[in-house]
Order: structure tokens, then sequence, then C-alpha cells
């Protein structure tokens, strides 16, 4: 009897079991379906929520951003996250339930995104639809006949997407969600640049000049061809026909205020803007005080370096200094890049005592385009590398003493670093790319710094360059603030910005057309870096010697971007494990 009741009892045990792994298994492949379909939309859609948009590629057909692709796009993710709330994330595993918050996360503030007026500024100071589209082909591979064909397929259907964006702009235009008048005065620049006579001139007609051999030379001809008459016939007279409108009917509309603020509605926009770029609940007043908190401290270090190299004078005498001496600039595009590829090649030899996971892919540095310096993001497929772009043209506006800290923010340990270990870890396709402001701005930051840890910033004035970035940072929590929340006037913000940096004054005027076009996604870089931070500290204390900072690293990066919370809660719970 005893035998009998044991043999029931291990059936009985042994069904509980089944059960359970049959309700976990079925949890796991109901998340996968959800993460397959939404990944397939998002691919048919061309919108992928929450990606840098300097990663802007062509695929064919243009995304849809008229208000039926919006009601469509919304009405799906509404879908998604009815779905998503009905799978038990504790019967997923560990790891997937990371990616289930996350996902959660992401759809939540999509839906949010839908209530605001996000699809009314297309344009930032910097950049805009139109400038990523024309920046696009530069991004991109052209290897196959395929290639060759899709980009037909997208120069075709530039006037729908163009037409759509201006509706769109029309609609602000009557709400009064306009740019500022000041700051965006010579932005039709931007659209002019692209209103070529010749084809050939044109930077739609670059994937033409050299083309792979496989192609039939027949078949070239034909291909260049019909680029040239889509660039003459369809292309520049889209361009000619926003610049019109630009110029004619959305400038004589703009705003003469420069604080979001000032227009209906407002203060929730901005508030849901910081919400977004932030990944927080900090309100405008909280981030503010921050900044003038971070401020004061910098300016203390930049003060202290001042004094070691002997300067004679005041500190606005000294950033005069370091702003019209020949010494810190070079009037040469080449002698920029190269010095620049110096400063990344010394980085990476020391990499691997930092770090116990490096990324596969590569990098190239190259002239940027539009101006600036930024980083745009391989597109994972193995056949584009990612690529660090620097300001050549304006060399004024980029001297030499910030050169080190730029680079390791854009390139390594920096952008490149993260975006590309992102894009190879095995996880689902949405996080590869997913690009909250905060994580991988504070990266970008945190880098900066750590390079002196590195043994970077041997030379005085390039530490300062460094200190000055990173006043640079916190003066942007201070003015961004102010604009959008406490009513600043664009000179207000140009006047503290240049007090307290050495950003060369075209830069500085540059950066606050910038914030003001593109409230609170300034605020991301100091929040996120002072977030990381934080979490080291509590890590090395609580680890004590036991703490190692390329596990540390390594957990920083193998979750890809996330927003701050889960940042902080997974790197808590590793913290815990280590302990043990």
């Amino acid at each position: 009897m005893k035998l009998k009741k044991l043999s029931i009892g291990i059936l009985m045990l042994s069904g509980l079991f089944s059960t359970t792994s049959t309700f976990a298994n079925q949890a796991s492949e109901q998340f996968q379906q959800l993460l397959d379909d939404h990944w397939q939309s998002a691919n048919k859609e061309q919108i992928f929520f929450r990606k840098d948009p300097d990663a802007f590629r062509l695929n064919g057909k243009l995304p849809e951003v008229s208000q039926k692709g919006r009601d469509r796009r919304s009405k799906y993710n509404n879908e998604l996250l009815m779905r998503v709330n009905s799978i038990n994330v504790n019967k997923l595993t560990s790891a997937d339930q990371v990616t289930y918050r996350l996902f959660k996360y992401e759809r939540e503030a999509e839906a949010k995104s839908y209530q605001f007026q996000d699809h009314l500024y297309p344009l930032t100071y910097y950049a805009g639809f139109h400038s990523y589209f024309a920046g696009a082909p530069a991004n991109m591979s052209f290897l196959t006949e395929q290639d060759y064909r899709d980009y037909l397929i997208s120069l075709a259907d530039y006037p729908r997407y163009n037409q759509e964006h201006i509706v769109d702009l029309k609609q602000a235009i009557a709400q009064g969600h306009t740019h500022y008048c000041e700051s965006f005065k010579n932005y039709d620049k931007s659209i002019s640049k692209h209103l070529v006579s010749h084809a050939e001139d044109s930077v739609f007609y670059a994937p033409m000049l050299n083309m792979p051999k496989a192609i039939s030379p027949e078949q070239q001809a034909q291909y260049r061809q019909q680029v040239k008459t889509l660039i003459k016939d369809t292309v520049v007279p889209e361009y000619q026909a926003f610049y019109d409108f630009f110029t004619q009917e959305y400038m004589t509309n703009c705003r003469t205020t420069a604080g979001i603020s000032s227009v209906e509605g407002g203060d929730d926009y901005y508030q849901y803007l910081i919400e977004y770029y932030t990944t927080t609940n900090l309100s405008a007043d909280e981030i503010h005080q921050t900044g003038l908190a971070e401020v004061k401290r910098i300016r203390q270090e930049m003060q202290e370096i001042i004094n070691a190299v002997g300067f004679k004078g005041e500190f606005k005498d000294f950033i005069e200094f370091l702003r019209t001496d020949e010494q810190f600039y070079t009037t040469s595009a080449m002698d920029m890049m190269e010095k620049a590829s110096y400063i990344t090649r010394k980085m990476a030899a020391q990499l691997p005592q930092w770090f116990s996971v490096l990324p596969r892919s590569t990098f190239d540095i190259r002239p940027s385009p539009d101006g600036g310096a930024y980083y745009v993001a391989s597109d994972g497929s193995g056949t584009t590398p990612g690529v660090y772009y620097l300001e050549t043209k304006g060399l004024k506006s980029q001297p030499l003493y910030t050169l080190e800290a730029l680079t390791f923010h854009e390139a390594e340990p920096g952008h490149h670093f993260q975006s590309a270990i992102a894009q190879e870890v095995d996880m689902a396709e949405f996080r590869k790319t997913l690009y909250h402001s905060a994580f991988g701005e504070g990266w970008g930051l945190y880098s900066e710094r750590l390079a002196k840890e590195m043994g970077f910033y041997q030379s005085p004035y390039s530490d300062f360059g460094r200190l000055t970035y990173e006043a640079w940072r916190a003066c942007r929590l201070v003015v961004d603030t102010g604009i959008h929340s406490k009513g600043w006037t664009r000179q207000q913000a140009i006047d503290y910005l240049a007090e307290n940096t050495a950003l060369s004054m075209a830069d500085v005027v540059g950066q606050i057309d910038r914030y003001i076009t593109w409230p609170a996604q300034a605020l991301s870089y100091k929040i996120g870096e002072i977030k990381i931070r934080q979490l080291r500290a509590k890590a090395e204390k609580a680890l004590g010697h036991k703490f190692d900072i390329r596990t540390f690293h390594h957990q920083m990066l193998k979750n890809g971007s996330l927003p701050m919370a889960l940042l902080e809660e997974l790197t808590m719970d590793w913290i815990k494990q280590q302990q043990t």
C-alpha cells in the first residue's frame, strides 16, 4: 500500500510539473508571437518607435505619416497593449520578463505619444524629414539590383511623403504650433541646397557613381537614367514645393516667443517631452535646480585647471583665450579627421582593460554633410558600418581642445560601442535599435568622463575641453527648462551658455536654437549620465573589493537601451547577485 500511495503521489507531482511547464511554454509562445507580429508590422510601416532619427534609411515605399497612418498605428498599438496585458509575465523566463517589461513600457509610451503634437514638429534646427531623407543614401549599402529597385521606389514615393508632412505643417500653422522665428530664420537653406539644376549634382545621385560590377553595364545605365529622371522630375520639384511652402506660408506664421510653453497646451507638452527623453517623472523645476548645482560643481573644477596652467585673468578671459587662440584650431578638414582617427586608435587599445565584451562591427569617420558632429549606427545587416560624422566645414566651431571628449562620446566607448553591442546581443529585434535618449546620451557623456580614468586628456587644455563639454550638458538642464518652462528669452539662454562653457560663440548660438526647436531632448544627456554614475557608485560601495569595472560595464550595456527605472532595478539585482 505504501508503494502504491507513493507511486500515486509521484504521478500527481509529475502532472503538476507538467501542467506548470505547459503554462510556461504557452506564455512564452504567446509572448514570442506578439513580438514577431509587432516587428513585422513595424517593418511594414517603416516606422520604429523611439529610434534614433539620424539612422533613417530608405527601403522601398516610404512611411505613411498622414493622420490615417497615425490612426492605424495607434489602433494597432492599443491591440498590442491588450495582448501584452493578457500574458502572465510570471510564467516567462527571467530574460523574457525583462523584454516583456520593456515592450510594455514602449507600447504605453507610444500610446501616450499619439495624444500629443509630435507630428506637428517634423523639423528641428539641425534636421528635418527632408534632410533625413536626403542623408539616407549615404547611410546605406547598394550591393544588389534589389537595392537599386527599392531605391527607385523610395524616390518615386517622395511626393506623397513630402505632401503628407506639408499637411501636418499646415495643421501646425492653424494650431499655433510653429517654430520660433529667430531660430529658423536661415532654415530655408537646408531645403534650397537640394534644388540642383543637374541631377548628377544631387546627393540622390551618389549611389549611382560606383555601382557593383555584378550588375551589367546595360542595367547600370538604365538605373542611372531612371534615377536622373526621378531626381529631375519628381524629387527636385517636391523640394521646390516644400521650399515655397516653408518660405511663403510657414515662416510668415512662425512663433514670436521662444518657449514651447507659449503655445496652447505647451506646459503639458513640455512635461510629456521631459518624460519621453529622460524616461523619468522629474519636473522642469527639479531639472533646473539639478543643472544649477552641476554647473557650480563643474565650474570649480574648471577653475582648478585655469589656476594649474598659470593663466593670469578671470574665467571669462580664459574662455576668450580658448575661443580665439589659433593653436586650438585647425584650418584643414583632413587634419581634423586624422586627429580624430588617431584618438580612436589610442582608445581602441585601452578598451579590453575596461570592458569584458567588445563589439565586432566597425565604424567610419566622415565629414558631416549638414554640419555638426554625430553618430549614425549600422543598420545591423552587416553591410554598413557605424559612422562618426565630424564637423569639417565650420572648423572654428570645432576646437581641438574638445576633440578628445567629442570622439569618445560619438565613437568608442560611446555611441558606436554601445549601439554595436546592442545589435550583436541575442535579444528581441525591437530592442536592438531601441534608443532611449537618456540611456544613449547618458552613456556617451559617461564615456567622456571614463576616458579620464583610462589615462586620456593628458593636455590640461583637452581636460578643460572635457569639462566644458560636461558644463555644456549641465547648462542644458538650466537653459532648456529656462526657455520652455521659465520664460527665458533666446538671448538670456545664449548669455548663460556662453558664460559657463568654452564653446565657440557660433556653437553657443546654434545650440540654443537647437534647444528652442527640440524641447527636452538636450536634458537627456546629464540626467542619464548622473544615473549611470550613481549606479556605479552604489555598486562600488556595496561590492568593495569584489567590484569589477569590466563586469559593471557589461551589465550596463548587455540589455541594450533601457529607461532609467528599469536600468536601476536590473543593476541593483546584479549587485545582489555579485554579493553572494
